[in-house]
């Protein structure tokens, strides 16, 4: 019982683990092309009122699914930074924590329940 319980929280550890950590890829790559276009932007024509956030409307299901399920396994850390103006402190910060919890808590509570038994 308690091995199918260690391989269940090694693999929920993983699948965690790579949920957030694709969500903040696509989080990178988002604003990193909304900045190189907004730069773009800038030296072509000249100053613009534009805002560097990446659009919505590109966003695929996928994309949707991978970010809402990473903003729900995300959410117990969301008051460490809820004061920060800057999105890459808050997606980094919270990114780090359930790094932390998921993987390194998940994976010591499965290597203590396969060492006891």
């Amino acid at each position: 019982m308690i091995p199918s319980v260690a391989k269940l929280l090694r693999f929920a550890s993983l699948v965690i683990c790579a949920i957030v950590l694709a969500s903040f890829a696509i989080f990178a790559l988002n604003q990193t092309s909304a900045a190189s276009k907004h730069q773009s932007e800038e030296v072509s024509e000249g100053p613009s009122v534009t805002t560097i956030t990446a659009s919505k409307a590109h966003e695929g299901s996928v994309h949707k699914v991978i970010d809402e399920a990473s903003s729900q396994l995300t959410s117990p850390f969301a008051g460490v930074v809820s004061g920060s103006s800057s999105e890459w402190l808050t997606r980094g910060v919270e990114l780090l924590l359930a790094l932390i919890v998921y993987g390194l808590g998940f994976g010591y509570l499965a290597r203590v329940l396969t060492v006891r038994v």
